[in-house]
């Protein structure tokens, strides 16, 4: 029997010349094709779960069995307002809305959808990853720079735009959003990709004993 996951090798250095189109993988455009694929992999939102241990079993969880959130007010006003931000992102810094969700060079089954792709003036690969808060942030929430660097490494991104904006009752608080760039990590990285490979070995284990458990081929 395929394992549903494939493992998951060394994440690669980025180049200047990342051939990343070639690895998109599906179009949020198409919910129904990128909820599909994305249950196939180990996305940015998984990897921003991914701190201890326990978190790799909470995760294989979630991804076994769901988690039976799909949305509040907060995620709603969330998506109304990610289009206006990313105008804002264009306008301002020239990197491009995105909808595609991505594969990693030599590893498809580690996934990725950043907010926007662009490159910079000197040829390297930057992303945008667009929040809203209803509180402000003393310092970056760490499930989001764990986020950011996955991203970073699917993609295989020098850097990231990292774009909030705070609104009191749904309303934006201020007239433009905040923002602050979020380097590489490749220490940060490596320890995502070790717990993703957990995670993956863990949902192989899972899979196996669901098909052979007594009766599943009845």
């Amino acid at each position: 029997m395929l394992s549903l996951f494939d493992e998951a090798p060394t994440p690669p250095r980025p180049s200047l010349a990342s051939p990343h189109l070639s690895r998109i993988v599906a179009d949020s455009t198409d919910r129904v094709a990128w909820l599909r694929a994305r249950s196939q992999g180990i996305t940015a939102t998984d990897a921003a779960k991914l701190a201890t241990p326990k978190s790799v079993q909470n995760a294989a969880y979630d991804k076994m069995h769901g988690t039976g959130f799909s949305g509040n007010t907060f995620t709603d006003h969330g998506r109304a307002r990610e289009p206006e931000i990313a105008a804002w992102v264009l306008r301002n810094h020239g990197i491009e809305p995105s909808t595609n969700l991505f594969h990693a060079a030599g590893q498809t089954r580690h996934l990725a959808t950043p907010d926007g792709v662009g490159t910079a003036t000197d040829g390297v690969l930057e992303l945008a990853e667009i929040k809203t808060t209803s509180k402000p942030w003393r310092s970056i929430p760490r499930s989001y720079l764990r986020q950011v660097w996955w991203q970073q490494y699917v993609l295989g991104a020098e850097r990231t735009l990292l774009v909030w904006e705070q609104h009191l009752d749904f309303v934006p608080v201020h007239t433009e959003p905040e923002f602050r760039w979020i380097e590489r990590d490749e220490d940060q990285i490596a320890i995502l990709v070790g717990f993703a490979n957990d995670l993956i070995d863990l949902l192989n284990r899972q899979s196996s004993l669901q098909a052979s458990a007594p009766g599943r081929n009845r």
